[in-house]
């Protein structure tokens, strides 16, 4: 299809002028709404005003601009239709070809602070998604582009067929308006729901940030997607520094990764084997810090993602090659320390540019058999003037750090789960259990002779002594866990046998 006319109005003017400049080159007329008009003008392309097309000058202080029958009739004249077309000819209206249309912009200016609710408002797109719409019904006559990285393809089209836009095109071009427009009020709906937490009716709108090699098998297709409008997401302001791409047992267990390692003051490092922890410790630098996490179970650790929260030197970087590792993931890196890790291209190198370390608000989505299950995140974990000892002996002032560590450390792990802990470093972890006291053989298991005046954490209350006598048996002297079970009174008694400590937190942090 020719493209004779273009209709241009446009919030987001990047590449406009280029693009403008070249439709005008390929003999397309331009017409344009006021603010576009002026930028083109100053621009140098020559432009034709909606109200010179119309006649009817701008109304209500610019609200109504696009909205007249004539405009809106050039697009949606079908140009196969003889009676919509002689229905332009007896109005004197001339067809539209091209609509370039992106809309005000609301979720730019809704994000702002202290902005005020008529400034929400004002950038309520009307016109905008009414002619974008129509242009995208009328593909098999209109084209319509909405972003304005597609400028140059469409553009390179026109240009090489002679100004025509192929209706694949037309129909590709149509498909991505739509779903900018269903962007776009999915936003302004996200802000009118914004005071309840749970509306009757969500639309999660979600951006592909990139295609990936497969899912959690090879037989699986795989991309990720971000939410649009979100402040960070697991890749925001991640730099990859050398490696093979990213797969999607890399981004689910880089999440849990970075969730931990940034939840500590200290130098810390989390290395996670299939989206739990096998090792956990923070210590006076990053290189105590990572060798005391990988001593927490060095077998498991092979093929792990790893995250710290302190910039990785050479030394620590030549320590890391020891081992198979599938991330690594860090605010920084030495030059040495990124020559040595690119020496193993099978390890994907993140660099973190990212200093907020939280996204106020919001939620937890997990698919469900048609559906979704929402709830808000578990961002909260307590301190020691939220937990009381309800033991008759108290934990001293190395326990009490050990159980503070734990207790953090526990809140990221799958539940059944239980962290056996000591000397702030997790030294055996029971992840995923169907029973309590599974979890806790497994965490013992792994402990070994390590769990001998170690503390353990439990994300919940002790159903029955059994769990709590296999960790004193074991060596453990304290333990911290939400309490609430209807047999704490026997938990708690053979706490008071064992001559060790009991502290209750009041809240669990199951993770499934």
């Amino acid at each position: 299809m020719k493209i004779g006319r273009a209709l241009i109005s446009v919030s987001e003017k990047n590449g406009l002028s280029t693009f403008a400049q070249g439709l005008h080159e390929l003999g397309i007329e331009l017409i344009s709404t006021s603010g576009t008009a002026d930028f083109l003008e100053q621009a140098g392309v020559p432009v034709t005003t909606v109200e010179q097309l119309t006649g009817s000058a701008e109304l209500l202080g610019g609200r109504v601009k696009t909205l007249h029958a004539s405009l809106h009739a050039a697009i949606l004249a079908r140009r196969d239709h003889d009676e919509d077309m002689a229905s332009l000819e007896a109005a004197g209206i001339q067809p539209i070809d091209l609509v370039v249309c992106n809309l005000y912009p609301f979720r730019s200016v809704a994000a702002r602070r202290g902005v005020s609710e008529a400034e929400v408002i004002a950038n309520i797109d009307i016109g905008g998604p009414t002619m974008v719409r129509a242009a995208a019904k009328n593909f098999h006559s209109v084209g319509v582009v909405t972003e304005p990285d597609r400028y140059g393809f469409v553009l390179g089209e026109l240009r090489a067929a002679g100004g025509e836009l192929s209706l694949d095109t037309r129909r590709d071009l149509a498909g991505e308006a739509f779903a900018h427009v269903a962007s776009y009020d999915a936003a302004v709906a996200a802000w009118f729901a914004d005071t309840e937490p749970f509306p009757d009716r969500l639309t999660i709108d979600l951006v592909k940030v990139g295609d990936l090699a497969y899912g959690e098998n090879p037989h699986q297709r795989a991309a990720f997607y971000r939410e649009a409008g979100a402040r960070r997401h697991v890749l925001s302001r991640v730099d990859q520094v050398s490696g093979k791409p990213l797969s999607f047992n890399n981004l689910a267990d880089l999440q849990a990764a970075r969730t931990i390692a940034t939840a500590f003051q200290l130098p810390a490092c989390a290395i996670i084997k299939h989206a739990n922890p096998c090792g956990v410790a923070v210590g006076a630098n990053l290189d105590e810090a990572y060798a005391r996490a990988l001593a927490g179970d060095p077998l498991s650790a092979f093929g792990a993602v790893i995250a710290v929260n302190r910039p990785v030197t050479g030394a620590v970087a030549e320590r890391m090659i020891e081992t198979k590792l599938d991330v690594i993931f860090a605010p920084g890196y030495d030059e040495t320390a990124r020559e040595v890790l690119s020496s193993k291209p099978s390890t994907r190198v993140l660099e973190d540019r990212e200093r907020r370390k939280s996204s106020p608000g919001e939620r937890d989505i997990r698919r469900v058999l048609g559906g979704v299950l929402i709830q808000d995140r578990d961002n909260e974990t307590e301190d020691r003037a939220d937990m009381q000892v309800v033991s008759e002996v108290a934990p001293g002032k190395r326990e009490w750090e050990d159980i503070l560590f734990a207790w953090r450390t526990v809140h990221f792990v799958r539940s059944n789960a239980v962290v056996i802990a000591r000397d702030l470093a997790a030294v055996g972890i029971g992840a995923g259990q169907m029973s309590r006291v599974d979890a806790v053989k497994v965490a013992v298991s792994k402990a070994g002779e390590r769990a001998q005046g170690a503390v353990l954490a439990s994300d919940g209350f002790f159903p029955f002594a059994d769990g709590p006598e296999a960790a004193f048996e074991a060596g453990v002297r304290a333990i911290v866990q939400p309490g609430g079970s209807v047999r704490d009174a026997e938990v708690l008694a053979a706490a008071n046998a064992a001559g060790a400590a009991m502290v209750f937190t009041g809240r669990r942090h199951f993770l499934h």
